[in-house]
């Protein structure tokens, strides 16, 4: 279980890292719509703002998905000694790693305009790998969610709902007839993981495990 010395520095490190990730996701999707012009927050997805061959499509994947990939992957590295996560919910935090890999994904292997579902080698790349971080990112909030500490809580409600959420939202965004709308449908599900990854924090982090858990 977590030391009953739990280290107050890395703790605090761990959530300043968790707000900047929110904070420094949802300025990028603000920002980089802005810049892109014709593009659509509410029709386009996310990964089209650096799509192969657009306007500053290089500068948004330099800038906006790889820093954001490594703020992630930072929290996730930083909280997971002060983490209550042990049995099962461990396993969902190393499922949680499929997160920053989609943004790094997103950066290294972009779509082609209009994010299509075949094209280019790096357009095949990109949806094989983001269909396997979506459920893998799913399964790791249920389980996460798992966490004795969490038992009996709102957080651990939030987290289930969100690992369902995301497979749910993820379907609903492929249907053709919401075509129009599949940009806020993504947004919707990056919503309720920028609310996740607050609740990990602040939930989980830092918080002494129970008598009888096992873990750290």
């Amino acid at each position: 279980m977590i030391s009953d010395r739990i280290r107050p520095g890395r703790v605090l490190a761990a959530r300043v890292l968790a707000m900047a990730c929110v904070l420094f996701g949802a300025l990028f999707y603000i920002v980089g719509a802005t810049i892109k012009p014709g593009y659509s927050s509410i029709s386009q997805y996310i990964s089209e703002l650096n799509a192969t061959g657009t306007l500053h499509a290089e500068a948004l994947g330099l800038y906006g998905f790889l820093p954001l990939a490594v703020l992630f992957a930072t929290f996730l590295w930083v909280a997971r000694p002060v983490a209550a996560v042990p049995g099962i919910s461990r396993m969902g935090w190393w499922l949680l790693w499929s997160q920053p890999m989609a943004f790094f994904i997103a950066f290294l292997a972009p779509c082609d305009a209009g994010c299509p579902e075949s094209g280019s080698l790096s357009q095949i790349i990109h949806n094989a790998l983001g269909l396997l971080t979506y459920f893998a990112g799913a399964t790791g909030l249920f389980l996460v969610a798992s966490a004795p500490v969490l038992q009996g809580t709102g957080a651990r409600t939030y987290l289930r709902f969100t690992g369902i959420a995301f497979v749910v939202l993820f379907v609903v965004m492929l249907q053709p007839e919401l075509a129009p709308v599949r940009g806020l449908i993504q947004r919707l599900a990056d919503a309720l993981l920028g609310g996740a990854v607050l609740v990990i924090a602040w939930r989980l982090v830092g918080i002494r495990s129970k008598a009888g858990d096992q873990g750290n």
